[in-house]
């Protein structure tokens, strides 16, 4: 059974260098383990969600754009150049738990995902706490 995320929880970008740490604004004053809950539209960038670090898609137009200019320099040899992660999300975390709601929203668990316009997938690696489980 999934677990339930809140304030904390660790998550990876695939495009990303370095970790994330959820945050979760007590907004809705639920708690979960004593950890400020999330639901499916705890998703805003640079509130919720801070950077991954350095971003690699060349989907994102700052990394296609240096990656252009350092390829050039080389004299057509290809040199990806990350740039400084600034998600954008499009939508909110999927599918959440559908059967446990939080301000008329669905929970979220450590299944859910969440896209970024530049193409990664966002992922938890870990909950913030281990103990509360959602259907």
């Amino acid at each position: 059974m999934p677990q339930h995320v809140c304030t904390g929880a660790m998550m990876t970008c695939p495009f990303g260098v370095a970790p994330s740490t959820l945050n979760v604004l007590p907004k809705n004053k639920m708690m979960t383990s004593n950890m400020a809950a999330a639901n499916i539209m705890d998703n805003v960038p640079n509130v919720n969600i801070p950077p991954f670090g350095m971003c690699s898609s060349m989907a994102n137009p700052a990394v296609a754009s240096a990656t252009a200019s350092a390829t050039a320099a080389a004299l057509g040899v290809f040199t990806l150049t990350p740039m400084p992660c600034v998600p954008v999300f499009p939508a909110p975390w999927a599918p959440g738990a559908p059967t446990v709601m939080l301000a008329n929203l669905p929970v979220l668990n450590n299944t859910s995902t969440l896209s970024c316009a530049y193409g990664g997938v966002i992922t938890f690696s870990m909950p913030g706490q281990m103990t509360e489980m959602v259907p």
